[in-house]
């Protein structure tokens, strides 16, 4: 195996003049340079990336811990991360947590122990635990979450303003009986910021929000939604739109409807958030608030590569601007 050594000699030139040409340290003369990098190009050396790592500090490595890759935006997050961080020769250690608090931690030491340059949160929710651990590293960190912490790096859409539009949206559809599904009662941040959207754009349109049809699913999988499904059957009178808080929520409850002989968009038009590849697919197709969840990734790595380098950038939350994915669930009501 052909070591540094072995590249020093070839080149006539010292073993540290070799490491300041691969680590681009210190000054070396171009042509000392062209020498070296030619006998590196004809042995095929490789650089030991411990090694390396000792001597620059750095590692070029992100961590991305995640609840479960399996989940559509998750991944398009991941593969924003990932294009990304190619560009700037920086690899990705992903860590499948499962949403298992005790599997973060474990994680989160691992990275500190490969000497992870920056760490990278993508999941609904994080244990306050979690969040102070990541802090204590102090290590750059960006998140993806819908419960937003003081002092969080992270990368949104405008959720009230989203929500605020998506139901504007049905009302223009002559929808003025609009509903909204919910995930959990102990609602996050981003939660609280969609329905405060959604009240807005009632009260701002003359729609009495007294006796609002709110329903709290007790979760945020397709069949958390089908579940109480039977509420809003029960309920279809006051009803002829539903605004759901995420695509899953919103394709559970079409199901629910479906199954029962309720026609839509005809008989009651339905509207997601997130426009997850998902909802393309179920029939009729999901009208939805588009997320740029790719956009999250590759901003947010390029901005952990700012912070990384010490170069300006922006703390707090950066702000995406969202779409309305027009397709068939909402129809404009017939008279």
């Amino acid at each position: 195996m052909i070591t540094i050594k072995d590249v020093a000699r070839l080149s006539g030139v010292s073993i540290s003049t070799v490491s300041r040409v691969i680590n681009d340290s210190k000054p070396v003369s171009p042509e000392v340079r062209k020498k070296v990098l030619e006998i590196i190009k004809e042995t095929g050396y490789k650089p030991n990336d411990v090694a390396r790592s000792l001597v620059t500090r750095k590692s070029y490595l992100i961590g991305v811990i995640i609840n479960n890759l399996a989940q559509s935006y998750v991944a398009d997050i991941v593969r924003g991360i990932e294009e990304i961080g190619k560009m700037y020769d920086y690899d990705i250690l992903l860590c499948s947590s499962y949403f298992s608090v005790e599997a973060q931690k474990k994680y989160l030491q691992l990275l500190d122990r490969k000497q992870a340059e920056g760490i990278f949160l993508v999941g609904y929710n994080f244990d306050d635990e979690i969040v102070q651990i990541a802090k204590s590293l102090n290590k750059p960190c960006v998140y993806f979450t819908k419960n937003v912490k003081e002092g969080m790096n992270y990368i949104s859409i405008d959720n009230f303003s989203a929500s605020y539009e998506a139901t504007n949206y049905m009302i223009k559809q002559g929808r003025k009986k609009i509903a909204f599904i919910s995930d959990f009662e102990n609602r996050v941040t981003v939660e609280n910021d969609k329905i405060c959207g959604y009240k807005k754009a009632l009260k701002n349109n003359d729609i009495n929000i007294e006796n609002l049809n709110i329903y709290v699913a007790n979760g945020r999988r397709y069949h958390h939604s089908y579940e109480i499904g039977h509420k809003i059957l029960d309920d279809l009178h006051s009803i002829d739109a539903i605004l759901c808080s995420n695509d899953e929520l919103a394709i559970g409850i079409m199901n629910y409807l479906l199954d029962n002989g309720i026609k839509i968009p005809e008989d009651i038009s339905v509207m997601g958030f997130g426009s997850l590849r998902e909802g393309k697919y179920v029939r009729p197709e999901l009208t939805s608030i588009g997320e740029p969840f790719y956009d999250y990734g590759a901003v947010g790595m390029r901005m952990l590569i700012k912070t990384i380098k010490g170069e300006k950038h922006q703390t707090g939350q950066i702000e995406l601007p969202f779409t309305i994915e027009k397709r068939e669930s909402v129809k404009i009501k017939e008279k």
